[in-house]
């Protein structure tokens, strides 16, 4: 009898680090991702919907399918640090970018140009690469809120009027500082909001997406 109870309790135990294992294999699935193509329209991405909706596109043609994606961006009514759920969120090679919100507008975030990985786990242009692409629209502070009239018509707007703050995705600038360094807060876009204003700044329209749940 103690023999059986002992095989039992092994099992038992077997079966729950195997599933343990396994929710920890998925905990680790991609959550986060870098745009690998915009809406083509500079940053009119048909608003938030529309952004979340090309994060969701992009996703399911990567072949992640089951979550539920939101674009890092925020408007004048809603912040962006509000909208990507809880965390933890990985990259489509599995490394952690952050643990929750907190960490994510730290410098403890994971965020780099090796790290920040589009849906298909292909690294973007930087600066010093041609073309420079990492410019990220975000509208929002360093801290994850939004920025007044820095959303582009809440990502409506694609001609010369408006404009949109945006980070640098490989945390490199013209200098030194914080905000050069910034993945979500560096400069506001010059000369509106099309395509060709967000090239000239060394930027294509590209923007991050965070799995909700």
């Amino acid at each position: 009898m103690r023999r059986l109870l002992l095989v039992a309790a092994i099992a038992t135990a077997a079966a729950l680090a195997a599933s343990a294992g396994v929710a920890f294999s998925q905990d680790k699935t991609m959550s986060f991702f870098v745009t690998s193509v915009g809406s083509g329209k500079g940053a009119d991405l048909g608003g938030l919907k529309g952004a979340d909706a090309h994060c969701a596109s992009l996703a399911e043609a990567a072949g992640a399918t089951g979550k539920t994606w939101h674009a890092y961006l925020s408007s004048s009514t809603e912040d962006a640090r509000d909208r990507i759920g809880k965390g933890p969120w990985f990259n489509a090679k599995g490394e952690k970018i952050a643990d929750d919100v907190a960490s994510l507008h730290s410098d403890a975030n994971g965020i780099t140009k090796k790290t920040a990985l589009t849906e298909k786990g292909e690294t973007i242009n930087g600066r010093g690469d041609t073309p420079n692409r990492h410019d990220m629209l975000t509208g929002s502070k360093p801290d994850g809120t939004k920025i007044a009239d820095q959303t582009c018509g809440d990502w409506t707007m694609s001609g010369a009027e408006g404009a949109a703050m945006m980070g640098h995705h490989d945390r490199t600038g013209l200098d030194d500082s914080a905000a050069a360094k910034s993945w979500n807060s560096s400069h506001a876009s010059r000369g509106g909001c099309s395509q060709d204003a967000l090239k000239g700044t060394g930027g294509d329209g590209l923007f991050y997406c965070f799995a909700v749940e």
